[in-house]
């Protein structure tokens, strides 16, 4: 695999995941997060890592979770 592209993959994650702690509201954090998850996921796959790919599926599953709980309670 290019270098580059997994270099870039790390890059765009982080700067999701920065991005989603700006967030003042805790819905958009969880989606913008949930996206810097599943780029970490395709990095930590890139890198055959699994400690990056573990942790950050289980982060993106906790956000779902809770984005979907917030969709029930408002119906």
């Amino acid at each position: 695999m290019n270098d580059n592209i997994v270099e870039w993959t790390g890059y765009a994650a982080m700067a999701i995941l920065i991005i989603s702690f700006l967030m003042k509201d805790i819905k958009k954090l969880r989606i913008i997060n949930t996206i810097a998850c599943l780029l970490f996921v395709i990095y930590g796959y890139m890198l055959h890592s699994y400690p990056i790919m573990i942790s950050n599926a289980f982060i993106g599953m906790v956000n779902l979770y809770y984005l979907y709980q917030k969709n029930v309670d408002n119906q």
